[in-house]
């Protein structure tokens, strides 16, 4: 149910419901209740600090909810709302025993939706790795958006966005390794230059039982695909460090193994460019600008 309280506006997250369209304007506060309130079913994050929301119930429980929560109504004939911005403080109330929260409710679309609760939790920083690749994801699939609009929309770079995504392709195993901080982002994306994918699980689950720092990681990383060269019928040419550094750069560039090799005459060569799935291969072919079918 909703009740009329009184006129007011933070400002909050007002400019990302303006630039997607939405107008703020001057809106009323209204007591929503809370059993009325469903989390935004596009919400990025999937793990709220425990402690944080006790902490924040402990506040609410004393003083009450002083910004309000913003929520959309999809359809006007059911009294039923979506969170916009706010489910920590929908989350706290519900510890707290409240049974009613202070909100704003906006007229929002579907799409808008989606992009303002993903925009949103990203601005704020404190999502994992994962989540914050699953975000990327979430805008790229759901708008339709390329990875070069989504590193414009969101002032990061091409690269930075490409390393996130190939996160992706990890296996669940170690996905749920990163999801639950026991490995570092720059452990996973140097385990996904292990060559053999069949061995790392459980090069993760040394990283992580062992307490290897990247360093070690890399280092364990490159030897296994030495190893791996060294069952190849015929060795592999010293390359250059004109080469070497082209290929860090590249690898930079793509977020994914890149192999330069030379052939056996002068001038000549092959790139080689490594990918982890379907999924991976339309993010390479949007950085060289290529329209997959």
């Amino acid at each position: 149910m909703a009740s009329k309280k009184e006129k007011s506006l933070g400002r909050g997250i007002d400019a990302l419901f303006a630039e997607n369209g939405v107008d703020a304007g001057e809106e009323t506060v209204v007591d929503l209740t809370l059993a009325d309130i469903r989390p935004n079913p596009y919400q990025p994050r999937q793990k709220f600090d425990t402690k944080g929301l006790n902490d924040l119930a402990a506040s609410i429980e004393k003083t009450g909810v002083f910004q309000p929560i913003i929520v959309r109504q999809p359809d006007k004939q059911i009294q039923r709302y979506e969170i916009l911005a706010g489910e920590r403080r929908f989350r706290a109330s519900k510890i707290a025993g409240k049974s009613t929260i202070p909100g704003i409710i906006r007229e929002v679309t579907e799409e808008q939706m989606m992009e303002i609760a993903v925009l949103e939790n990203l601005q704020r920083e404190d999502l994992t790795p994962l989540e914050e690749a699953e975000a990327y994801d979430t805008l790229m699939t759901k708008l339709t958006l390329t990875q070069a609009q989504v590193s414009e929309r969101l002032g990061k770079s091409r690269p930075y966005i490409a390393n996130y995504l190939r996160l992706l392709g990890l296996p669940k195993a170690v996905k749920d390794m990163l999801q639950r901080n026991e490995l570092s982002m720059g452990q996973a994306r140097t385990l996904l230059s292990l060559k053999d994918k069949t061995k790392l699980v459980a090069l993760a689950k040394r990283a992580v039982s062992e307490g290897m720092t990247v360093r070690a990681v890399e280092a364990e990383v490159n030897k296994l695909n030495g190893a791996a060269k060294k069952l190849a019928k015929k060795p592999a040419k010293k390359k250059s460090p004109f080469l070497r550094s082209t290929e860090n750069q590249l690898q930079e560039h793509f977020g994914t193994q890149v192999s330069i090799n030379e052939g056996n005459k002068d001038h000549q060569g092959h790139i080689e460019i490594e990918y982890l799935s379907n999924d991976d291969l339309n993010r390479i072919l949007d950085l060289l600008n290529i329209q997959s079918d």
